[in-house]
C-alpha cells in the first residue's frame, strides 16, 4: 500500500519498513542554506504570502542528539562506518557539520537495509558536504558499490565577489548489489548531430546513417571470415556481425554497396530504430523550477518532477517502491505514482504531509494511499497536541482546508492560528480567521479575543477550531458577533468547531472559498506512463 509517514524518518524506518523491502531510495537531506525552510503559500495576488510558515530548520547543532545519533553508529555492527565517522569526527570535532554527518550515518545505515539486494540509493544535496556524505555512503555500502556522481545543472550563473558562481547539485547514486536494477536512459538525438550523421534518405523519406560493418583486431571463427569475396583480416579488422547475420540484413535491404569497385560495404543504421544518446553523469537538460513554473507548488526545495522521473525510470521497474525519507513536499512520490510504482513518503512535518496529500488527490485523483501517524481520532489529536503545540496547529487547520499563518517565534500570530481566502466580488478577497486551541479547557475569554482580533483584522468571520468541547455560554457569546451577508445569504460571523467535529468532516460556514489562494493545486496528470526517452 502507499503510504505517507508523519513523524522521524530513522524512527518510521525501524518500526514500519521490513528488510531488503524498498527497490529505490532517493533522498534530499537538508543541510547549511542559510534559510529556513518555509512552505510557501500564494496570496490572492498571486504572490508570495506573508504567511511564511517555518516547516523545519536546516541548521544542525552538536548535542545530545547528535551524540546518541553518533553512540548509535558506534554501536551498529556496520565498523567500516563507526571507523569512518570517527576519523571524521577526529578531523572535524564537535559541530554543525559532524551533527549533521553523525544523524545522517545512523539513517544510512537504516536505509542500506532496507534496499533490497537489486536496489539503488540516490543521495541529493550541494557541495557544502556532498564529500563528507560519499565518504559515509563509501562506508555503508562499500566503495564498489559507487554508481555515478550526478551533475545537476539547477540554475544559470551567480555572480560572485571571491568564487565561481555555484550553479549545480550533487546527486550521488549507490547500489546495494552488483545485481542492481539499472535501466538505461536515453536523450534524443539533437537536430546538429542528426543533420551531421543521418545525412542519407532511403524511397520512403526515412533518414539512416552509414556504420561500419567490422571492427578492429583478427577474429577467428565465423567474423573473421571472408564474406562476399571480401577478407576483413587483410586489413586486420573482422566483421562486427556474423556474415549468415550480414545476409539477412543485405536481403532486408540493410546494406549498402558503393559502386565504386573494391569498396567495402555499410550498414544502414535508420534513425527511426535508434534510442537516442545515453544519459551520461551531467544534466543540464531538466531545467530548476522558477517561481512561475506550472508545477511549482512554493515548497522552497521543490525538485522538477522530470528529475525524479529519470531517477526512476532508471533504477526501478514498474511496481516496484519507491522510499523517499525527507519527501518534503512530495515530488519523488509524486513521480513514483506517475510511473506506476508503489510508494513511502516520511516526512517530520504536519505542513509537508497535508500538502502532499493535497498535491497527489490534485494530481491523480483515484490515487489511494494511507497516511500514518497523524491523528485519526479525538486521542491522537490530544496526544499530538501534548508533544508539539505548533505541529497540532498546524495539522488542525488542514482539517478545515485552512491556511496555516505564522511559526514558532513567540507572539508572532496574533491570536491567528490559520486563514481561509474566499472571495466577495470579482475584485475583492476576503479572509477568515482561524484560533486554534488545544489546551485542557476553553471559555468564553476566549471567544472574546477571537471578536477583538477580527476587529483589529477586520476580518469578516472567525473560526474557532477547539480540541476541548465547547461550552453553552461560549456558543452564546459567539452568536452576539452577529452574521456576514453576502449574495442574499448569511454566515455566521464566529463559528466554534470542535476537532471531533473537524474530524468527522465539518467545514466552516463560508463563502465560495478561493482554494488557490491558499494552497497551489498540483496540474491533474492525464496518464500515468512516461514516454520512452527521459
Amino acid at each position: 500500500m502507499n503510504a505517507l509517514y508523519y513523524g522521524d524518518n530513522l524512527a518510521v524506518l525501524r518500526d514500519c519498513i521490513g528488510s531488503e523491502s524498498v527497490d529505490l531510495v532517493y533522498l534530499d537531506p537538508p543541510f547549511n542554506s542559510q534559510a529556513t525552510y518555509n512552505l510557501l503559500f500564494r496570496s490572492p495576488a498571486g504572490g508570495g504570502s506573508q504567511a511564511q510558515i517555518e516547516a523545519f530548520e536546516d541548521t544542525w547543532h552538536w548535542g545530545h542528539e547528535a551524540e546518541g545519533a553518533f553512540d548509535q553508529v558506534m554501536r551498529s555492527g556496520n565498523t567500516n562506518a563507526a571507523d569512518m565517522l570517527r576519523a571524521v569526527r577526529s578531523f572535524l570535532g564537535d559541530n554543525d557539520m559532524m551533527a549533521y554527518l553523525a544523524m545522517m550515518a545512523v539513517r544510512l545505515i537504516e536505509l542500506h537495509r532496507v534496499l533490497k539486494p537489486t536496489g539503488s540509493l540516490y543521495l541529493h544535496c550541494d557541495p557544502t558536504a556532498s564529500h563528507y556524505l560519499k565518504i559515509l555512503l563509501d562506508a555503508v555500502f562499500g566503495p564498489s558499490n559507487f554508481r555515478s556522481e550526478i551533475i545537476w545543472k539547477r540554475s544559470h550563473g551567480h555572480n560572485s565577489a571571491n568564487r565561481y558562481g555555484s550553479s549545480h547539485d550533487t546527486i550521488l547514486f549507490y547500489a546495494r548489489s552488483a545485481s542492481s536494477t539499472w535501466n538505461k536512459n536515453f536523450h534524443n538525438y539533437d537536430a546538429a548531430y542528426v543533420e551531421r550523421h543521418y545525412r542519407h534518405t532511403d524511397s520512403q523519406g526515412q533518414k539512416y546513417k552509414h556504420e561500419n560493418p567490422t571492427g578492429a583486431g583478427i577474429r577467428k571463427g565465423e567474423t573473421g571470415q571472408p564474406w562476399r569475396g571480401i577478407d576483413p583480416t587483410a586489413k586486420n579488422r573482422h566483421w562486427a556481425r556474423p556474415p549468415s547475420e550480414l545476409e539477412r540484413m543485405d536481403a532486408a535491404g540493410l546494406i549498402h554497396w558503393p559502386g565504386k569497385a573494391g569498396a567495402w560495404p555499410y550498414i544502414k543504421v535508420p534513425l527511426g530504430e535508434m534510442k537516442g544518446v545515453p544519459v551520461q553523469d551531467l544534466w543540464t537538460d531538466i531545467d530548476v523550477l522558477n517561481m512561475m513554473a506550472k508545477e511549482r507548488l512554493g515548497y522552497p526545495t521543490q525538485k522538477p518532477v522530470a528529475l525524479l522521473e529519470r531517477i526512476i525510470s532508471a533504477s526501478s521497474n514498474p511496481g516496484g517502491v519507491v522510499l523517499d525519507p525527507f519527501c518534503g513536499c512530495g515530488t519523488a512520490v509524486h513521480a513514483a505514482q506517475k510511473l506506476g510504482r508503489q510508494w513511502i513518503g516520511i516526512d517530520v512535518t504536519h505542513l509537508a504531509i497535508s500538502l502532499i496529500e493535497r498535491r497527489l488527490k490534485d494530481a491523480f485523483p483515484d490515487v489511494v494511499f494511507e497516511v500514518h501517524g497523524t491523528p485519526k481520532d479525538l486521542w491522537g489529536a490530544r496526544d499530538l497536541a501534548f508533544r508539539d503545540k505548533y505541529q497540532f496547529q498546524w495539522w488542525a487547520v488542514s482539517l478545515i482546508d485552512a491556511q496555516p499563518f505564522a511559526g514558532k517565534k513567540k507572539g508572532a500570530d496574533g491570536g491567528v492560528d490559520g486563514l481561509i481566502y474566499f472571495r466577495s466580488d470579482a475584485r475583492t478577497t476576503e479572509r477568515a480567521i482561524v484560533s486554534v486551541k488545544g489546551g485542557d479547557s476553553v471559555g468564553v475569554p476566549m471567544i472574546r479575543d477571537l471578536k477583538g482580533v477580527l476587529e483589529r483584522e477586520r476580518a469578516p468571520i472567525g473560526v474557532f477550531l477547539t480540541l476541548p468541547p465547547s461550552t453553552r455560554p461560549m456558543e452564546t457569546e459567539a452568536a452576539s458577533a452577529g452574521f456576514y451577508e453576502l449574495g442574499g445569504r448569511r454566515y455566521p460571523r464566529l463559528q466554534i468547531i470542535t476537532i471531533e467535529q473537524a474530524l468527522a468532516g465539518t467545514k466552516p460556514a463560508i463563502p465560495h472559498v478561493d482554494m488557490g489562494a491558499a494552497f497551489r493545486r498540483a496540474s491533474r496528470e492525464e496518464a500515468d506512463t512516461q514516454p520512452d526517452l527521459i
